[in-house]
């Protein structure tokens, strides 16, 4: 059992974070050897097991990330762009596989990574479930075969508490849109909608957002032209499709060389 990758979940007390220490718990193929919290959280010094309303398991919450980096093998961090990044250098100093959930990501946060990426695995991606990275292939693949004449608009709905849109995910799906059709999508986004906005721009890639109650995630990519429409749709209805895949991406990559990755490699699609 002690020979098992040991994995540490930062923002352990969040949805994601329980679901993923769960998840971890459960496996026969790790160990959950860490749960790290911010500073200040009153989880922190507790059992993991009996502040999630469980039997004690022996894993005391910390805020110490590089105490609880250097006895792991993976890192699994879905918490804040900012975090990320300090987690980022921190599994980096302890040679940790860092599986990336993290949405919300700004430029300045990917350049980051970069350093980091010298001297360990990252894995990130927007969405971490096998469906959704179908997904992303068929939409660049229809991309491809459509020309400009054809509306891309990429639809998402999330919970009432998710706090960046576009969603991870759609922005995945919006880039390889992009790429399917040979173009920038930083440079044919549209987006944010409001008031007299004006006709769509001709071959841009819209994103529209919804936020509403407990909805896990929804992606739905229109490709839509005079006459007749395409849709794509991945619908999520349990988080633990997410937990999932980043446990299997934690364990694909401790084999593998320093250097960013993404699910696209870990299921060698």
């Amino acid at each position: 059992m002690t020979d098992l990758p040991g994995i540490v979940i930062t923002g352990a007390s969040g949805r994601m974070g329980q679901m993923l220490c769960a998840t971890v718990a459960a496996s026969e193929k790790a160990r959950l050897v860490g749960a790290v919290e911010r500073t200040g959280h009153p989880w922190i010094g507790r059992d993991l097991g009996e502040v999630s309303g469980g039997q004690p398991n022996g894993v005391i919450v910390t805020d110490d990330p590089l105490e609880a980096f250097a006895k792991a093998q993976a890192v699994i961090d879905f918490t804040a762009p900012s975090a990320t990044v300090e987690f980022a250098r921190i599994a980096a100093q302890a040679r940790c596989v860092h599986v990336i959930g993290t949405t919300g990501f700004e430029k300045a946060h990917l350049d980051a990574l970069e350093p980091c990426a010298r001297h360990a695995v990252i894995v990130r991606a927007g969405n971490m479930s096998l469906g959704v990275n179908l997904l992303t292939q068929l939409t660049r693949k229809v991309a491809q075969a459509l020309d400009a004449d054809w509306d891309i608009e990429v639809i998402e709905a999330h919970h009432n508490k998710k706090v960046d849109a576009p969603s991870g995910t759609a922005l995945m799906l919006g880039r390889a849109a992009a790429e399917g059709r040979g173009i920038a999508l930083e440079e044919n986004t549209e987006s944010g909608r409001d008031g007299i906005t004006g006709a769509r721009k001709h071959g841009a890639i819209g994103f529209s957002a919804i936020r509403g109650g407990d909805i896990v995630g929804e992606h739905d990519v229109l490709f839509a032209t005079a006459g007749e429409r395409i849709v794509l749709r991945h619908i999520a209805t349990d988080r633990a499709i997410f937990a999932r895949g980043a446990l299997k991406a934690a364990l694909w990559g401790q084999d593998k060389k320093p250097g960013q990755y993404d699910m696209m490699d870990v299921l060698g699609l």
